[in-house]
C-alpha cells in the first residue's frame, strides 16, 4: 500500500511539474510574441502592407532624438515616448540636462506635468488634448489617415508616408521613413512650405503594440526618482 501511494506522489509531483513548465512556456511565448519589434511584423511585406501596418498601431515606445529648428536657433532633445490608442501619452526628457527628468502624462482626460528631479508636479484637469505636438508618431498616423492629401513612395531604400497640410500655414507636410531593408522606422520629418525641416526627429528604438494602457499611468514619482538618481 505505501509502495503504490508513494508511486501516486511521484506521479502527481511529474505531473504538477510537467503542467507549469508548460503554463511558463505558454507565458513567455506570448509575452515574446507580444514585444515582437516592428521589423520582425514587416518582414517581406508590400508597400501597401506597411503603410496598413504603421495606420493600425495601438501603441508604441519610442527613444527619439529631436531636432527642432526655430528662425534663431536649433534645440536639441532626447525623449522616451509611451503611447496607447486612443489617447494615453507619456513623455520623459533624458537630455538637456537642464530639464532632464521632466514628465508629461497625459491619461485621455488630465495633463500631469513632473519634475522628477525636484518632486513637484502639477496637474491640468480637463486638458483637451497636448497642444499641437509634431513629436508624437500617433499624431502623424492621425494626420495621415484623415488627409486626402497623403501619398506613398520610395526614396532609395526608404519607404515614405507623406502627408501635406497645407491649409497649415506654418507646417506644409509631414514625412514618416521606414528602411525596408532593415523594415523599421528610421524617422520623422516635419517641413514648411520651402521644404526647410522644422522638426527632425530620429528613431533609435522602437517597439510596437507593446503596451497596455495601465503601464503607461501605473508609474509612482518616488520610484521614478529612485531609479533615475
Amino acid at each position: 500500500m505505501k509502495i503504490k501511494n508513494k508511486k501516486l506522489i511521484i506521479i502527481l509531483v511529474v505531473t504538477v511539474f510537467i503542467i507549469s513548465l508548460l503554463i511558463l512556456i505558454n507565458f513567455f511565448y506570448k509575452k515574446a510574441n507580444k514585444n515582437l519589434n516592428l521589423g520582425n511584423n514587416l518582414s517581406n511585406k508590400t508597400n501597401q502592407e506597411i503603410e496598413e501596418y504603421i495606420l493600425n498601431i495601438s501603441s508604441y515606445e519610442v527613444d527619439i532624438e529631436v531636432e527642432v529648428q526655430s528662425n534663431k536657433n536649433t534645440t536639441k532633445y532626447k525623449l522616451k515616448q509611451s503611447y496607447v490608442s486612443p489617447n494615453i501619452e507619456k513623455q520623459t526628457v533624458e537630455e538637456p540636462s537642464n530639464i532632464q527628468g521632466l514628465q508629461t502624462v497625459y491619461d485621455g482626460n488630465k495633463l500631469t506635468i513632473t519634475n522628477t528631479k525636484l518632486n513637484l508636479s502639477t496637474v491640468y484637469e480637463n486638458y483637451p488634448y497636448i497642444t499641437n505636438n509634431y513629436l508624437w508618431l500617433n499624431s502623424f498616423i492621425e494626420d495621415y489617415k484623415n488627409s486626402q492629401k497623403r501619398k506613398l513612395y520610395e526614396e532609395g531604400d526608404q519607404l515614405v508616408m507623406e502627408v501635406s497640410l497645407e491649409d497649415n500655414p506654418y507646417v506644409y507636410s509631414k514625412k514618416l521613413f521606414i528602411n525596408k531593408n532593415e523594415s523599421k522606422i528610421t524617422k520623422l520629418v516635419v517641413q514648411d512650405k520651402n521644404q526647410k525641416n522644422l522638426v527632425y526627429i530620429l528613431y533609435n528604438e522602437i517597439k510596437i503594440n507593446s503596451l497596455e494602457k495601465e503601464e503607461v499611468l501605473a508609474f509612482k514619482l518616488k520610484e521614478v526618482s529612485a531609479k533615475q538618481y
